[in-house]
């Protein structure tokens, strides 16, 4: 799957150029092109300016798909998308390490989920990309039947991150979100007040603090945001396989229908 990306760019002269640097992907092709209309003014000295281009960026990602025992049966029927973001472990270019955890390591045991289940894998030695995340949602629901009031994200340790950082950038994509071991930004917590959160953590958790999961929860009950949080008593890191066996994790999720609201 790759997807094209255009970007409009804006920003003052002088600032530094990190600040104006497209997003990680893994190794994206991208090319940019001049909007300016007047010509390039030369004077000697320090004096203000400002640039405008429009940037155009192909990213893509490897990804297992599963679609549900009666998937096409029932025509017109759109199916609930659960988008799951593995850990750091599961990363490179062998689709089988994604089944390790999680929904996809069920779905290979026989389980039979009532979602469209879409479990990329990200490129060793990078971040999940929300680029290619949100790339990766508009292909999939251009390409197959998915209800639009049914797309949550869920990911473990490292995925977990990238469900806060995926839900925050685009709150209103979800209709609700379940990370797993993770951690994301308190300060943003009011861009997800209106998406349905449950939170899990391990007590034990060594690798990722369960602070985290902590932080984040307070951020959304101060600023009105419905929380739940589960914290495991004895689990170390590995808070994830007892959340992804308890079929009350889905039957929630499937209790939830995005809300209309605003992006910000």
């Amino acid at each position: 799957m790759k997807t094209s990306l255009v970007v409009g760019v804006c920003c003052i002269a002088g600032v530094l150029a990190t600040a104006c640097a497209p997003r990680e992907t893994a190794q994206p092709r991208w090319t940019s092109r001049s909007l300016r209309k007047e010509s390039v003014i030369v004077k000697v000295g320090q004096h203000p300016q400002s640039f405008e281009r429009a940037v155009t960026k192909v990213v893509g990602c490897r990804y297992l798909l599963y679609l549900p025992r009666n998937y096409g049966v029932e025509k017109g029927k759109r199916w609930p998308l659960m988008l799951f973001l593995h850990g750091a472990g599961e990363r490179g270019d062998d689709l089988t390490l994604v089944e390790v955890h999680g929904p996809p390591k069920l779905i290979a045991k026989g389980r039979d989920y009532p979602f469209i289940v879409v479990s990329p894998q990200c490129p060793t030695g990078i971040w999940w990309s929300l680029d290619v995340l949100n790339a990766l949602l508009d292909e999939i629901i251009a390409s197959y039947a998915v209800d639009e009031d049914r797309v949550y994200v869920t990911g473990l340790s490292m995925g977990g991150f990238g469900t806060w950082g995926l839900a925050i950038e685009r709150p209103e994509r979800f209709a609700a979100i379940a990370p797993v071991c993770g951690g994301g930004d308190p300060w943003q917590a009011d861009r997800l007040k209106g998406v349905p959160a449950w939170v899990f953590h391990g007590a034990k958790d060594g690798v990722v603090p369960p602070k985290k999961s902590e932080e984040m929860v307070e951020a959304l009950k101060k600023v009105g945001g419905e929380v739940e949080f589960t914290l495991y008593p004895d689990a170390g890191h590995d808070s994830w396989t007892a959340t992804y066996d308890n079929p009350k994790l889905y039957e929630w999720l499937l209790a939830h229908t995005r809300r209309k609201r605003g992006g910000s």
